[in-house]
């Protein structure tokens, strides 16, 4: 079975390296796998992924690309050279993501669409204009992804086993949006505990604030990494 360790990407959430590396510090070996995202990227993130990167660490930029097909092309080609493992660009349409496909050539990027934010709900689509629940949008969105060649999708908890229907074996879906049982939700409207994303068919976690906003930030990836671990043995028992 899968190393449980690996099944789970730590968010680094901070404005700035420094506090990102104390926390990192901190996991040690608890955690193998990094989530590099907007706030970050610009406080030296590009540059403590490359650090991550060559310590041995699995590294997710989560940069949401959405823009015209020549410049995520472009964007993507660039952030391929850099050898990182995962990247996120907006699955809202087919020329974004073929433009995406394009711009990893041959090189080892995954990507993954992002398919609904995890903080929006029914209301918040439609004032957008867009007449669908959460659900039916993610789960169009996850089938989209999965033809136009991405290796996986971002989707709430509360999604995944319904997009683990229309996309092939092996499609990766990464939940966000992961909160312990009684932990408080914050700015998240849909959320799941690690162990039942596991079960609904989630490949991987990303938790940010549940382990790096802890007092003890290596206890809690490491209670994190057991419930994960408990949920695979309780779907592929040995």
């Amino acid at each position: 079975m899968t190393d449980p360790r690996d099944r789970m990407f730590v968010a680094l959430d901070f404005a700035g390296a420094t506090r990102a590396h104390r926390v990192v510090h901190h996991l040690g070996d608890s955690v193998t796998h990094y989530k590099i995202g907007l706030e970050l990227l610009f406080g030296g993130g590009l540059e403590m992924a490359a650090e991550l990167k060559a310590a041995g660490k699995t590294i997710f930029l989560d940069m949401k690309l959405l823009d015209i097909g020549n410049t995520v092309e472009k964007a993507t080609a660039n952030i391929a050279a850099r050898g990182l493992d995962y990247l996120t660009v907006h699955g809202v349409d087919r020329k974004t993501m073929d433009a995406a496909v394009k711009g990893r050539g041959q090189s080892e990027l995954k990507l993954l669409a992002v398919t609904v934010l995890t903080n929006l709900d029914a209301t918040d689509l439609a004032q957008q204009g867009i007449n669908s629940t959460p659900l039916n949008l993610v789960v169009n969105r996850a089938r989209n992804a999965a033809e136009a060649g991405f290796d996986g999708v971002i989707a709430s908890g509360a999604e995944a086993a319904a997009v683990r229907t229309v996309v092939p074996p092996g499609f990766l879906i990464l939940t966000p949006g992961i909160r312990p049982a009684g932990a408080a939700a914050g700015d998240q409207a849909r959320v799941t505990t690690p162990g039942q994303a596991i079960r609904d068919g989630a490949s991987h976690l990303v938790v940010g604030r549940p382990i790096t906003g802890a007092a003890d930030p290596r206890a809690a990836a490491e209670a994190i990494t057991a419930e994960i671990a408990a949920a695979l043995s309780a779907h592929h028992p040995s």
